[in-house]
């Protein structure tokens, strides 16, 4: 088995066809398997995923697993992703899709060349409301970079990656019940290579009111986001640390300069009422 393809889903009844079908659409001259985990959706996932393993002539390859109980975002994505079988593993979550049906095939032809890279992704374009726009909330990047880049930052999309599988025997604890999975895993493969970006787009990420991080406010997600990178230090050496450290020094900085603002908008207002 040379690739493993995971995917976790949630109350995605109304895009997981389409996330589906584009992996089952892929052109390989390798084997990969799709493992699919529905973390007990009280939607019509589950009824979408059997009638595509019924009907689908490619379905052989899905491996499905249908929760009995809601067990979380994170220990559904660890547990999955332990039971992977191939040499490679790429990620696209029940709402997002690919868009190039060769994209698996680049990207272990590259891998498969590279041996000193751990990790390989591409552009993604952004799904609004199915209208697919130029991703503008990513950073752009060379296209080889390393572990000390990606700790400013992510600038990889989920369901771009594909990564050498088994890199490390083990998740850190903290990974069951972060806040973040994708970037956490990302962070922790790159001490084993560099990244490379293919600059093509190959898949699109889906934005909507429902998803994760979309559905939370900016005040909400920075507070998340330090809370996560604080937790995520002790696993690096040293330079990483302080890199990482430069992320939250960022958005405190930000946030001071915000509330600043606001007094000097408020004393200014308050000048005005009183001088009249």
């Amino acid at each position: 088995m040379t690739l493993s393809v995971v995917m976790i889903t949630y109350n995605h009844e109304h895009y997981i066809r389409q996330a589906i079908e584009s992996i089952l659409n892929q052109k390989t001259n390798f084997e990969f398997e799709l493992l699919i985990s529905n973390d007990n959706s009280p939607d019509n996932t589950d009824y979408v995923i059997t009638e595509i393993i019924k009907s689908h002539p490619k379905s052989g390859c899905i491996k499905y697993t249908s929760n009995i109980i809601n067990v979380g975002m994170m220990p559904n994505f660890a547990t999955t992703l332990n039971k992977c079988k191939g040499k490679y593993v790429a990620l696209c979550e029940g709402d997002d899709y690919w868009t190039d049906e060769y994209k698996l095939q680049k990207q272990v032809d590259f891998l498969e060349a590279n041996k000193d890279y751990a990790i390989c992704f591409h552009y993604v374009g952004i799904d609004k409301n199915n209208v697919v726009e130029k991703d503008t909330i990513t950073k752009k990047t060379n296209s080889t970079t390393a572990i000390e880049d990606l700790s400013e930052g992510n600038y990889i999309h989920t369901c771009s990656v594909v990564y050498r599988n088994r890199l490390f025997e083990k998740f850190p604890d903290y990974f069951m019940i972060a806040p973040v999975g994708d970037y956490f895993l990302h962070m922790l493969n790159s001490r084993f290579g560099k990244i490379y970006c293919i600059q093509e787009i190959m898949a699109n990420y889906r934005v909507h009111d429902t998803s994760y991080w979309s559905s939370k406010q900016q005040i909400e997600r920075e507070k998340i986001w330090i809370d996560f990178i604080e937790n995520i230090k002790v696993n690096f050496e040293e330079k990483i640390q302080k890199i990482l450290a430069n992320q939250i020094y960022i958005i405190q900085k930000r946030k001071y300069k915000g509330l600043k603002k606001i007094i000097f908008k408020t004393n200014h207002l308050f000048k005005n009422i009183l001088s009249k």
